[in-house]
């Protein structure tokens, strides 16, 4: 008796255990999840956005955003560069309080703990940013090129990472670079609908941390049996009537499916039309409710609402 009250009270405190360490884990997740006041202010641009996880808890799912007039001291940085005499680097700093930028990223894979890729990513980026801005005025591609290269030698082959990271300015111009990442949707206020864009303004790279970069410094150290990716490049949206809609998504939202009927694009576009005019909040909190109604997710799933006012 003694003994099998030893091993209960050893399995009670087992449990007890991974109770405390995953609510360790959620709030240390929380720490970078965005919250209401981190969404970014632009004249003319309204952005809202947020993730479900598959488990309700946590999941592979990631946000970042980017005011950078509210985030970094572009005041100062600017001071600074005229100092040096960095005219062009003031410049370019100048322009980024005209934009605000977001970073969408799912981790694949569904377990609790591959969130850690996540936040290996939040602060990777969030460290690169700082030195971009420091020593080039905005965020370039090398920073992705680093990011992409850093994870290639510390992930497991069978964990990636895809990115779609971009910059929307006051203009309504939507520049970004996409990692194995869904391609942005475009609804049209004018045309009442989801607008087709050109596969040349869509162009796509592999995962982050599939295959390491053909121009690092350091790829003759770096061996990889399936070669070596070209360099990022820059892919630019135009948003060019009032009251058009811009839709960054996880694969969870697009692979939503319920029987052999299909979420997206239909049924997201059906949303879009019904509530245009809102405000993104109403739009992002419309796409949530439907979705739920309409199914059981199989994946974390993730969007960020961008409207032109």
């Amino acid at each position: 008796m003694a003994e099998e009250k030893k091993r209960l009270m050893q399995s009670a405190d087992g449990i007890l255990d991974w109770t405390d360490e995953l609510e360790n884990l959620q709030s240390i997740v929380r720490c970078f999840s965005p919250s209401s006041g981190d969404l970014p202010k632009l004249s003319g641009i309204d952005i809202y956005g947020g993730s479900f996880p598959l488990n309700g808890i946590i999941g592979g799912d990631h946000i970042i955003y980017v005011d950078f007039k509210k985030r970094y001291d572009l005041e100062a940085r600017m001071r600074k560069a005229e100092t040096a005499g960095r005219l062009d680097v003031a410049q370019k700093l100048r322009d980024c309080r005209r934009k605000a930028a977001i970073a969408l990223a799912d981790v694949s894979g569904h377990r609790l703990t591959d969130v850690s890729l996540a936040m290996m990513l939040h602060q990777a980026f969030l460290l690169g940013a700082l030195y971009e801005l420091d020593f080039h005025g905005d965020i370039t591609t090398r920073l992705f090129e680093n990011l992409n290269t850093r994870f290639y030698q510390s992930s497991c082959v069978n964990k990636f990472v895809t990115l779609i990271y971009g910059e929307i300015s006051e203009s309504g111009t939507f520049r970004f670079i996409s990692a194995g990442h869904p391609p942005p949707v475009v609804f049209s206020c004018y045309y009442d609908r989801i607008m087709n864009i050109s596969e040349d303004l869509l162009i796509a790279f592999p995962p982050i941390g599939t295959i390491p970069s053909w121009d690092d410094i350091d790829r003759q150290t770096i061996s990889s049996v399936l070669g070596y990716k070209e360099n990022y490049e820059v892919n630019e949206i135009n948003l060019m009537g009032a009251g058009d809609i811009l839709l960054l998504y996880t694969d969870g939202l697009s692979e939503l499916s319920c029987g052999a009927e299909p979420f997206f694009p239909g049924r997201v576009e059906a949303i879009l039309r019904n509530v245009k005019d809102r405000c993104a909040k109403d739009i992002f909190e419309s796409l949530r409710e439907d979705l739920f109604q309409f199914g059981v997710p199989h994946d974390d799933i993730s969007c960020v609402v961008i409207k032109r006012n």
